[in-house]
């Protein structure tokens, strides 16, 4: 029977860092003792261990740092969200084991809706762009007084290793947006997919303001044994939605296998929301306005909060599955683990392409809960 825990990033023992990586890691942490909070973007084909050192250099920051941030633009294999998010998180404890991701909740969040940023690079730019913003302007540009032994927040940005065509624009956009102190370039050994050498970013004439670290991909641990794997995105995809909506629950509450959790949410009373104090806005395709409440069964929305600044971004606060929809009564039935108090301030439902898995409709012998317990007021 499958395990929601079951995937490519089993728990391990020990992972092996190379010294390599040690060192680089250090360097960046204990670069200066009285520069400001080092912000460091790591970047590198697909498979050559970007996350892998981005938590371990989590770890070593948070050994000098009370605090450490962490800007995920990887919407295909989030750190600390559902699929398809971009995120602002800030850590504060040490992760023990490198091999598993954990769920947090952000600072702040968008949803972008897709697995890839191919689909709309100049939106994908521009939520990663308003992130790093948040982060200078909360954590960078704060008048408050920091307490003995906090130096400030130092911040960690992961990239996807889609690095070629416009994979390679958005990732050089991104540095000149966020003009990292310090630049991490992963190489693997197929030479071809690796990004060009030297400070690639930068245009003709202009002088490296950051500290550009380069270091090999961790083929092998000290025994010769391969360390990274090719990981079945898929199913890291899967498992990480799975891992969201198990958190409807009490996490002391018997669901170990995918086939508990599809009981489980197919039984799971729904929040009623009235059509009426809600907007649709669909983020990669055109629907008929007719068909619009239709095109939200069983589907995996984002659920946001309209903004009021000048760029109008929707904050995500959460992912919601439509388990129903009742055109008579004018209702949502949505399952979510995102608690009623937040839930109540969410005006927009944003639909993109991140799939339900598939294990999860296939449930037999279940009835859809279409009476729901807990209805949301509708003013």
């Amino acid at each position: 029977m499958a395990s929601l825990t079951e995937s490519e990033e089993s728990p391990s023992p020990k992972i092996f860092i190379p010294e390599e990586w040690s060192e680089a890691a250090e360097s960046i942490a204990y670069d200066s003792i009285t520069s400001p909070p080092p912000v460091a973007l790591i970047c590198g084909a697909k498979n050559s261990g970007k996350t892998t050192f981005s938590r371990h250099l989590l770890n070593i920051l948070l050994q000098r740092y009370k605090r450490v941030a962490y800007l995920d633009t990887d919407v295909g294999q989030t750190e600390f969200t559902a699929p398809g998010c971009l995120s602002l998180t800030v850590v504060d404890k040490i992760t023990p084991d490198l091999t598993i991701p954990c769920l947090k909740t952000p600072e702040r969040c968008f949803f972008y809706g897709d697995i890839s940023s191919k689909r709309d690079p100049s939106a994908y730019l521009k939520f990663i762009f308003a992130l790093y913003d948040c982060y200078r302007k909360v954590y960078c540009m704060s008048n408050h007084s920091e307490s003995p032994g906090n130096t400030g927040v130092p911040l960690v940005v992961n990239t996807p290793g889609w690095v070629k065509g416009i994979g390679y624009d958005l990732l050089v956009d991104m540095l000149k947006h966020i003009s990292p102190t310090h630049i991490v370039k992963i190489c693997i050994s197929a030479e071809s997919k690796n990004l060009p050498a030297g400070a690639f970013w930068l245009d003709e004439g202009h002088d490296v303001t950051g500290t550009l670290i380069e270091i090999n991909s961790a083929r092998q641990d000290s025994l010769k044994r391969s360390v990274l794997v090719h990981k079945d995105a898929r199913l890291l995809r899967d498992l990480r939605v799975m891992a969201y909506f198990r958190q409807c629950f009490p996490s002391d509450s018997s669901i170990t296998t995918i086939k508990e959790l599809a009981y489980a949410l197919a039984a799971h009373p729904p929040y009623e929301i009235p059509m009426s104090i809600i907007k649709i806005k669909h983020l990669h395709c055109q629907v008929p306005s007719t068909e619009v409440f239709y095109s939200l069964n069983a589907t995996i929305v984002g659920l946001a909060v309209s903004s009021e600044d000048s760029e109008h971004l929707p904050q995500c606060v959460g992912l919601g599955l439509v388990r129903g929809i009742d055109i008579f009564k004018r209702v949502l039935y949505v399952i979510t683990p995102v608690l009623q108090n937040t839930l109540e301030k969410v005006d927009l439902l944003l639909q993109g392409l991140i799939q339900i898995p598939t294990t999860l409709l296939q449930v037999q012998g279940c009835i859809s809960p279409y009476m729901a317990a807990n209805v949301l007021p509708t003013s």
